[in-house]
Formats: C-alpha cells, structure tokens, sequence
C-alpha cells in the first residue's frame, strides 16, 4: 500500500523541496536576464558574471544579489515602461489615430453639409478638446 511505504510527511517534505527547487530555478532565471539586460555593463564583465553562477551557482547568485540586486527592480521598471511605449506606438500606428487638428477639421466639415447640428458640433468638439 503507497500510504504505509510513503508516510504522509515525506509526501509533504517533498513538496516543499520542489518548491525551493523551482524557487532557486526562477531565481537564476531572473539573475540571468538581469545580467543580459544591464546595459551598463560590457561584454566582459557579463561573460564573468555568467561564469561565475555557473560554476558556483549557489555562492554565483548570492554576491550577484548583493552586488547588484538592489537596482535589479530599477532595470525591470525601464524594460517594461520601454515594452510599453514601444506598444503603445504600434498601436497608435496602426490605428492610424487623427490628430485633434485632424478631427476638428472632420467635424467643421460635417457641420456644414449639415450632418450633424450645431449642438451635436459643440458637445463633440468639448468632447475632443476636453
């Protein structure tokens, strides 16, 4: 019976090992994109840094985090606002959005062939404006 042959708290010594183990794979993880990521850093010092949690991967990871760790938040931060600009732009270019001149212009336009009223005109331009 697997109950009797593997008592109840080695299945939960064992979870939490895999646990620390997925922890300390997503630590390196994330040391090793920081290190790739750092532009402040030369080719050099990347390859030392790479090399060292390699061979020591334990001792490798902790003096990273002590040595650079503190601004490792810092440079996630500049990623992800500069993933987001770079996003927002494509999306501004393919929606092909008109500028408030632009739009101003339209409804000038729709006014006078009488589309739309002079109240219809005047919400819709605060609407633009505001």
């Amino acid at each position: 019976m697997i109950g009797s042959s593997y008592p109840l708290l080695d299945i939960f010594l064992t979870m939490i090992e895999f646990f620390f183990f997925f922890i300390w794979i997503w630590i390196v993880i994330m040391v090793f994109m920081d290190i790739f990521r750092s532009h402040d850093l030369s080719g050099g010092v990347k390859f030392l840094w790479v090399l060292l949690v390699i061979v020591i991967p334990f001792l490798g990871v902790f003096i990273y985090l002590i040595a650079r760790g503190g601004s490792m938040h810092e440079r996630a931060a500049v990623q992800a606002q500069a993933q987001q600009k770079q996003f927002d732009d494509y999306v501004r270019q393919q929606a092909g959005a008109a500028s408030p001149a632009e739009e101003l212009t339209k409804l000038t336009d729709l006014k006078a062939k009488g589309a739309i009223t002079d109240d219809e005109y005047n919400k819709a331009k605060a609407k633009l404006l505001g």
